[in-house]
């Protein structure tokens, strides 16, 4: 009696066991669509940034000043200068809207030295984005 007690003890025991397994495919249902509602209502911003040509290790071209584009060269020691000028950080907008004014067609071309600091890259392409100087070009300089 005690074997076949033991026996059924041990079926009953068995059979619990199983049926204490939990289905988890609802859960992942769920998982499902919560990320499909997330993907479908998150919105897309595309972010506007400034387009800058690439600088060429061509060497600068001369061209006639009057009709010419307007160059404004940063040496090595991060000076900005504007024909031969060296100018002060505060009056590179004011220098460039005179520019403007004179050739209003004009391409701004940013002659950079290699190891020119970015800050001074960044001052004359905001100045020249705030007096409206639609073509703006970066190239490398060696002097």
């Amino acid at each position: 009696m005690s074997c076949a007690g033991c026996s059924e003890a041990m079926k009953k025991r068995h059979h619990i066991e199983d049926e204490a397994e939990i289905n988890i495919t609802p859960m992942l249902d769920i998982v499902f669509i919560m990320l499909i509602f997330f993907i479908v209502t998150t919105s897309f911003v595309k972010e506007r940034g400034l387009e800058v040509s690439r600088p060429s290790n061509a060497p600068p071209q001369e061209v006639k000043q009057d009709k010419g584009p307007i160059v404004v060269k940063i040496d090595g020691s991060s000076l900005i200068s504007l024909k031969g000028r060296v100018l002060e950080r505060s009056a590179v907008e004011a220098n460039l809207e005179r520019e403007k004014a004179e050739k209003p067609e004009s391409p701004l071309i940013i002659a950079a030295h290699p190891s020119a600091e970015t800050d001074s890259l960044v001052t004359i392409l905001d100045a020249a984005k705030a007096v409206g100087i639609e073509s703006v070009n970066v190239a490398t300089s060696s002097q």
